[in-house]
């Protein structure tokens, strides 16, 4: 994903920033432990489409990027 997409897109319900997960093609958004997919370099930015986060399960630093960061 282009990082000046990252920089500009937010959650859909919480508007608070969100994390790429390149390893699991995703958009994590913290605050409501939602995963957006990324298909085809297209984020699916819709509450129906994403995925719970499991509370036990945890994605590393080093997988996840935050907007503004290379």
């Amino acid at each position: 994903m282009e990082s000046r997409l990252l920089e500009i897109l937010v959650c859909p319900l919480c508007k608070g920033p969100l994390q790429h997960d390149r390893d699991h093609h995703e958009l994590i958004c913290r605050a409501d432990k939602l995963a957006f997919p990324i298909r085809d370099g297209i984020p699916v930015m819709l509450e129906n489409e994403a995925r719970e986060l499991n509370p036990g399960a945890s994605t590393t630093t080093a997988a996840t990027e935050q907007p503004g960061q290379a």
